[in-house]
């Protein structure tokens, strides 16, 4: 088991936790109340930092229920901290749109994250063909 070190910069937050046996996502919280226009581009504080192991880095994304909850969509569709992100001040942030005036509290659930091995080092050989089956392109899966 990893371990991770992380600070709390509120205590109006639950503290994080996994869910075992369901999902190896874990919430993140909001840390402030947040009243955005439609439009509107904020950081959302997370109100965390950690100190993420040597090779590993956090995949941040929207919770499924965030828009339809919130009206707000990730404006950078992911985000992505590497673990030089570390130190006492490098607070998590959510960057939301709203696409509809919102409220969002303090300790609501607005995205979650997972920890990732950081992809390996790989070398790119060209070829002029590959050996795999065409599925049909790019959008093609499930057409008739």
């Amino acid at each position: 088991m990893e371990r991770i070190k992380i600070k709390y910069f509120t205590d109006r937050i639950d503290k994080l936790f996994c869910v075992g046996g369901k999902s190896d996502w874990i919430d993140l919280r909001a840390a402030e109340d947040v009243v955005m226009k439609k439009g509107e581009y904020r950081l959302i504080s997370l109100g965390v930092a950690m100190e993420l192991p040597e090779g590993y880095e956090a995949h941040v994304v929207p919770r499924s229920s965030t828009f339809k909850n919130f009206g707000v969509i990730q404006a950078n569709s992911m985000g992505i901290i590497d673990n030089s992100y570390c130190g006492d001040g490098d607070v998590w942030y959510f960057p939301a749109i709203a696409v509809r005036d919102t409220e969002i509290h303090v300790n609501d659930r607005i995205c979650q994250f997972r920890i990732v091995k950081n992809q390996p080092v790989v070398r790119f050989d060209e070829v002029t063909f590959l050996d795999g089956n065409d599925r049909g392109g790019f959008g093609s899966t499930g057409m008739s």
